[in-house]
């Protein structure tokens, strides 16, 4: 952090790697400088590993567990930003991702299913079998673009045909209610190998292919047959598919029943909206947004991000004493059929890290009843908080709700933050039987009847995942720099690229990529396509405030309405100076002035999913003193009776 408690990267840059964290029995990782096999799993913050060095066991928390390698250079495309990738490029990996996709449904795809399905789509089982490492390498799609050919440092030089054996004893031999050991797989595997004159490979290759076999996978198949399929089978009355954690999750939005008032004198300033997404599986809340911004791309994204990532810091911003142990991607995201779930950044960002994106139909609005009934059965909780609008003109008769209102935003996300992890998440679910922490915890780790699905992976970098999910543009960089809604931003790492042109065009100039969180403009992210990394590139004028895209398109308004028609920087910071003037001159007099101040606030904290506690020391002083747990007994937190 730098002397204003701003959170800075390392050189103003971002390594865009996306590679996952992989907790499963069988599979290496680091903690630290050791690697480590994960041999067992505990809970959501311990697993067992063997140090590779030394061999001995040790007791790992997960949190601190890293992948092995985040810069293999078969992959060096897949970490290109979304709108880097050529389209041609992208359609033949969505094209591989379609032809493994219903091998990576199966509990364990089988040498006769994979050569099925390289019949079915035209290609060798090996082919099948690279696609499939590849995928499961990263868990993104673009894991399977197009490489150039010849072997790189790190590429496995053994045989397709040696590589399929394995494969091949590993189905027959090693995953069977026999349970061989590894020694029995290594000596059946070079057997086979001499029969059919196939040079074998090492017994360490063999080994490292068996202690891929995911732990799940490795309990069905030795002897948890029925077991499995009890798992998976669908069940009479609940939601289509939603047979395990993450399988289907639901998002939505809605105006919170709640009044708050602002940080400074405490006066009403309004209603926020809430994004919730949920897992259908389970119940439990795998992430929300609150704010005082409409539903946009940008709820949307805060939204997905923190539903995938880990919630710890967000407990600690949040000051609440409590475990949140849900995260992971969805296989599925189910949403209404709003334009914001529709935008091409949301569709392709889905696309990427292997997620269907589902639509309810229209006009059939029981597709989408597990998220509003949480929705309605939560806006039912904040009745009780002071300051509520009711769900209704005569609910509300008699009560006035803005004399009553009491808290800020940053005591009201206290609130529900406890409401969601101390008691939602332990109340019994009817529909269940048990509560949704309860049914998340055994979808994850099992029980007598199910094996569990394991502890879901997690992004290895929060930032590189939030990134993917907001909006993009795509620039031409000229001497002054480049322009995005009129505003100029310039750093030296946009030198290089002034006036490029296009690889293989030398009559047009080359459009680059750019990013940005639209509650704070005063910088955009740009890719280099050269480095594969991110770039903050600032405003050329240094002098300019931190703004938000909606201060911005106020002052263009109030510049129009002046009759202004031409917008230059130094017009926009005088209207949004003067703007900023009248809210600072009325916000104790007026509500929609005490608003836009508080939402201003809450834009220049910017506290995302992917970094929460950078902007902690930027909140209010009163922060998690003002809401103790009594305030929140005397709301009546407790008790939510049945959610299906």
């Amino acid at each position: 952090m730098n002397e204003e408690g701003d959170f800075e990267l390392p050189n103003e840059s971002l390594e865009p790697v996306r590679q996952r964290v992989d907790v499963q029995v069988g599979n290496y990782l680091r903690q630290g400088e050791s690697v480590y096999r994960i041999t067992e799993v505990l809970d959501f913050d311990t697993a067992i590993g063997v140090n590779m060095d030394d061999g001995r066991s040790r007791p790992l928390r997960i949190k601190e567990l890293r992948p092995v390698s985040s810069a293999d250079s078969d992959f060096a495309h897949a970490h290109d930003d979304l709108e880097e990738i050529a389209d041609e490029d992208w359609r033949t990996a969505e094209q591989r991702y379609a032809a493994i996709r219903p091998l990576l449904s199966a509990v364990n795809p089988g040498r006769p299913a994979v050569e099925e399905r390289a019949k079915e789509v035209g290609v060798s089982p090996s082919t099948i079998y690279r696609w499939l490492d590849r995928y499961k390498s990263l868990g993104v799609v673009s894991a399977l673009i197009p490489r150039q050919r010849g072997w790189k440092v790190g590429r496995s030089r053994i045989s397709g045909m040696a590589e399929a054996v394995i494969q091949e004893v590993i189905d027959d031999v090693y995953l069977t209610p026999q349970r061989p050991n590894d020694q029995a797989v290594v000596m059946e595997v070079k057997r086979r190998c001499h029969k059919r004159g196939i040079n074998p490979p090492s017994e360490s290759t063999v080994r490292s292919r068996i202690a891929k076999v995911p732990e799940r996978t490795r309990m069905r198949k030795r002897g948890y047959r029925e077991k499995a399929r009890n798992h998976f089978q669908p069940t009479p009355g609940r939601f289509p598919n939603a047979d395990y954690p993450l399988a289907y999750v639901q998002i939505d939005h809605t105006p919170v029943d709640v009044i708050l008032v602002d940080d400074e004198h405490r006066l009403p300033i309004g209603r926020p909206w809430i994004s919730v997404a949920i897992d259908v599986y389970s119940r439990t809340v795998t992430g929300y947004y609150l704010s005082f911004d409409a539903p946009s791309a940008t709820s949307v994204a805060m939204c997905i991000a923190h539903s995938i990532l880990p919630k710890d810091d967000w407990m600690t911003l949040h000051g609440v004493q409590a475990d949140w142990p849900v995260w992971g991607l969805p296989a599925t995201v189910h949403v209404d059929n709003g334009p914001d779930f529709r935008s091409d950044t949301f569709r392709r960002s889905c696309e990427m890290y292997g997620i269907n994106l589902e639509f309810r139909p229209v006009k059939a609005p029981r597709y989408g009843g597990h998220i509003e009934r949480l929705l309605g059965t939560f806006m039912k909780k904040v009745h009780s908080v002071p300051g509520t609008t009711f769900s209704s003109v005569p609910d509300r008769d008699g009560y006035d709700s803005e004399k009553h209102a009491s808290m800020t935003k940053t005591e009201f996300e206290r609130w529900l933050v406890t409401l969601i992890t101390r008691h939602y998440h332990y109340d019994r679910h009817s529909s269940l039987g048990v509560p949704p922490l309860k049914q998340w915890e055994t979808g994850i780790f099992g029980n007598a009847k199910d094996p569990g699905t394991g502890i879901p992976p997690r992004p290895d970098n929060p930032a590189r995942l939030l990134l993917d999910f907001l909006p993009s543009f795509r620039r031409t960089v000229q001497k002054f720099g480049v322009t995005i809604d009129g505003m100029l931003y310039y750093d030296e790492a946009l030198r290089p690229w002034i006036n490029a042109k296009e690889p293989h065009d030398s009559k047009r100039k080359r459009q680059l990529i750019f990013r940005r969180d639209p509650r704070d403009i005063s910088h955009v992210w740009f890719f280099d396509p050269d480095l594969k990394h991110y770039f903050k590139i600032p405003f050329a004028d240094l002098s300019l405030p931190a703004m938000s895209i909606w201060e911005l398109n106020q002052a263009k308004d109030k510049l129009k309405r002046e009759g202004q028609q031409a917008f230059s920087e130094h017009l926009i910071l005088e209207a949004l100076t003067d703007l900023r003037d009248q809210v600072e001159a009325s916000k104790a007099a007026t509500k929609k002035a005490r608003r836009q101040a508080q939402r201003r606030k809450e834009h220049e904290r910017r506290v995302t999913p992917a970094d929460p506690v950078k902007r902690k020391a930027d909140a209010p002083k009163d922060f998690g003193d003002k809401l103790d747990d009594s305030l929140l007994d005397d709301i009546e937190i407790g008790g939510l009776g049945d959610i299906s």
